[in-house]
């Protein structure tokens, strides 16, 4: 592969209000900042504490600030469920997004108007659960484990919110190979859906990137390398034509069969994933219920 694209924003920047502030924050906030796709990243309400014991929530996007011993440090978990339904005992579809980017990410996307209008046309409700992740959400060592937070702390986070379980998964470019990662161990998933995924063709295309300490880490994560893993039934697939990873996508297309997704004409940056979140989210939902 000859280019190496960004994929997403840089780091947020979070204004210091009162923690009551925070749980009345409301919808996001979009600030102004850097973006390799020429749009600005949103901030969205700065995060709570994490609650001392349940908290149902009350709002139709919650961000609230978690400690990731498996990443040995504090990250954003962003809680998204549609607007006038309650949240209590709705199931939980995990979002993953890109490299430089965060949680945060998906509310400039536009992943709560498209989840509101999905349930206002029918579609029974669900809640999407990001949090912050790295290193293509493989552990590269270091005390930081993104795979390990997301399978053993991300559901005492939700639950105590009153959510269910995870039961989907979706991804961003390094998200797309997170989450094709994450559902390699968790084979009960209803749905996985990966929107440009960042995957490697090659050993040397993936050492460019500068993310993986060796080949074998590379060979045991790569989905590409792992497709007998994936369920074609459960998986679907977009990616833009002209996206520098539409070889890969094509590749995994042929490989796993997906029941979803295309390739249509885009890039690989916000404007294509914006255009396409109505259509990820109704096949997640789809399937989940």
């Amino acid at each position: 592969m000859t280019s190496s694209p960004r994929e997403n924003t840089g780091p947020d920047r979070i204004s210091g209000l009162s923690r009551r502030g925070l749980l009345l924050g409301g919808a996001a906030t979009l600030l102004a900042a850097g973006c390799s796709s020429g749009s600005t990243p949103v901030v969205g309400p700065p995060a709570s504490s994490a609650p001392a014991g349940p908290a149902p929530l009350t709002s139709p996007v919650t961000v609230e600030r978690v400690r990731s011993k498996a990443r040995g440090k504090d990250v954003d978990l962003v809680l998204v469920t549609p607007e006038g339904v309650p949240a209590t005992g709705l199931p939980v579809c995990l979002a993953l997004h890109g490299r430089g980017a965060s949680a945060r990410t998906f509310l400039e996307l536009g992943l709560p108007e498209a989840l509101n209008r999905l349930v206002k046309e029918g579609a029974r409700p669900f809640a999407v659960a990001a949090v912050d992740g790295d290193n293509y959400w493989v552990n590269l060592g270091g005390g930081d484990d993104p795979q390990r937070m997301l399978s053993e702390e991300l559901p005492e986070w939700i639950a105590r919110h009153g959510l269910r379980p995870v039961s989907a998964a979706l991804g961003i470019s390094m998200g797309g190979f997170g989450a094709l990662r994450y559902a390699r161990d968790h084979h009960d998933l209803a749905a996985v859906a990966v929107c440009s995924a960042a995957l490697f063709l090659s050993w040397p295309d993936a050492r460019s990137r500068k993310v993986f300490a060796d080949q074998r880490q590379w060979e045991d994560n790569e989905p590409l390398l792992h497709t007998d893993d994936l369920a074609g039934a459960r998986t679907g697939v977009w990616c833009g034509s002209s996206d520098p990873f539409v070889t890969a996508g094509r590749r995994l297309i042929k490989a796993v069969q997906p029941a979803g997704g295309k390739i249509s004409p885009g890039t690989h940056g916000d404007g294509y994933w914006r255009e396409i979140m109505p259509d990820v989210l109704r096949f997640v939902g789809e399937r989940m219920t």
